[in-house]
């Protein structure tokens, strides 16, 4: 089946995107990324309403315009809350709020949010209309496809109608079922079977919603299956690890053309960056260059170029000394 063109970016922003990742997908890691896509949406890490609410907001809220559109995900289950942050969002200028139901991690399960919300789909539905009404901004959820043993689609495909009565009109699903007992958040990742079926279902019955897919899709002929179906596909962990795949995708699967940079051209600006923000923020080096130690994967000498940037070691030296160290032949 031959996937579908690519609808207008301002309609479906969600064609393409990397998944919100904890400790991985921070602003130094979506700098990064936006070097390589110009159109692939952005998410940040999920930031509690707690730690917005009572602590330090710019620490958390801080991006560079460079990483426009990105969106800002919430973790949260009071709807007053969520509609303070989601206010935030917007002054701050991000392109989107989401409220992460597939979190499945005990610390998230004790606060109350994550996949466990999805036992509660009239409580996120309250949640996203309290958003709804509190910006403009697009206010999307993404959820698992199941919460435990419960495999039944009715469960999933209820969750979505209802939560959609609540206003939201954007689903990024998961394509596994969380477990919230017995797995580690990486097991939750990996072990629970993926069910693309169930993804392509909820698109079939929910024809009006904008439904993207998210789960162990790595490669492009498997991105272009998945548009095949459903309106958007999400990149989680090969995108981390592999970065220079996203340099294809605004010409592949977004119609556009992508920055066209070389991956020096990249480290380059990588480099200038870690520069500015040791300058203006006093960040380290290292807190920036562990995010591209993927970008030569597969290249001759990527082990060698790889253990230069993370040996601990070199951290005393300027990042641009580190970088022809990196690149002087052995």
């Amino acid at each position: 089946m031959q996937p579908r063109p690519p609808a207008p970016l301002a309609a479906n922003r969600w064609r393409m995107s990397v998944a919100p990742m904890l400790d991985w997908t921070d602003r130094h890691c979506r700098y990064l990324h936006r070097l390589l896509t110009r159109h692939a949406l952005l998410y940040t890490e999920m930031v509690t309403t707690g730690a917005l609410l009572h602590g330090d907001v710019q620490r958390h809220l801080r991006f560079d315009a460079a990483e426009h559109p990105v969106a800002l995900q919430l973790g949260g289950s009071e709807p007053a809350d969520l509609a303070r942050c989601a206010r935030l969002a917007q002054e701050w200028g991000y392109d989107e709020v989401n409220l992460n139901c597939g979190c499945p991690s005990e610390r998230v399960q004790r606060g109350a949010f994550g996949a466990c919300l999805m036992a509660e789909p009239r409580l996120v539905a309250d949640c996203v209309r309290a958003m709804v009404e509190a910006v403009q901004l697009p206010v999307t959820v993404k959820h698992r496809i199941g919460i435990d043993r419960v495999e039944d689609y009715g469960f999933v495909r209820d969750f979505v109608g209802t939560v959609a009565e609540g206003g939201c009109r954007v689903f990024i699903v998961h394509a596994r079922n969380a477990w919230l007992k017995g797995l580690s958040p990486k097991e939750n990742r990996e072990v629970p079977p993926l069910r693309y079926e169930m993804v392509a279902r909820l698109k079939r019955d929910f024809p009006e919603l904008v439904i993207a897919i998210n789960g162990g899709i790595a490669s492009d002929e498997a991105v272009r299956g998945q548009l095949a179906v459903v309106d958007g596909v999400m990149v989680g962990r090969e995108a981390y690890h592999n970065p220079w795949w996203l340099a294809s995708w605004d010409r592949q699967f977004l119609g556009q053309p992508g920055p066209g940079l070389s991956r020096e051209e990249v480290e380059d600006a990588m480099v200038a960056y870690m520069e500015r923000e040791a300058a203006q923020h006093g960040t380290p080096w290292q807190a920036v260059a562990r995010h591209m130690l993927g970008l030569r994967a597969g290249l001759p000498g990527a082990r060698r170029w790889r253990q230069v940037w993370s040996d601990h070691r070199l951290k005393p030296l300027p990042a641009r000394e580190v970088m022809a160290l990196a690149r002087a032949r052995p």
